[in-house]
């Protein structure tokens, strides 16, 4: 099999979204984007392409192999989103805001699995699945800014 030029449109039929809340510092928009990227990227290795290099030989880390959008919404939007994505049978990653006080992954988790479903305080979530159901799911939010 052949590369694709590189220049040529890739079409995906997955979709990776990031949805994060607008009000959050800059320092927090970031710190939950690359968790939550992390999260997809642990689930799925097969997104991840091959690893870089640069003209000189010297070589870099893979990075996903598809764009990555992300958006930002309300906590209501983050509400809603996060419900329909369960609903469609999404994978799905959450940082919520009780994560902001914790020290590592552990108390991360600690700090999810105290909460009920219905009432996590979500900053972020990151979505991946069928491009479709991951565009209707997150329909009408705006790229963040």
């Amino acid at each position: 099999m052949t590369e694709p030029h590189p220049d040529a449109p890739v079409r995906f039929d997955t979709k990776i979204v990031v949805l994060l809340r607008t009000d959050l510092a800059p320092w927090q928009a970031l710190n939950v984007t690359a968790f939550l990227v992390s999260g997809i990227t642990a689930a799925h290795p097969e997104a991840v392409g091959e690893p870089y290099a640069d003209a000189d030989g010297t070589p870099y880390l893979a990075l996903l192999g598809q764009p990555v959008v992300v958006l930002g919404g309300t906590a209501e939007q983050l509400t809603a989103s996060h419900a329909k994505a369960v609903g469609r049978g999404l994978d799905q990653a959450v940082y919520t805001r009780e994560m902001f006080s914790t020290g590592h992954d552990a108390a991360n988790r600690a700090a999810v699995r105290a909460v009920g479903r219905d009432d996590l305080d979500l900053v972020g979530i990151a979505l991946h699945g069928p491009k479709n159901a991951v565009d209707k799911t997150v329909k009408g939010i705006p790229l963040h800014s």
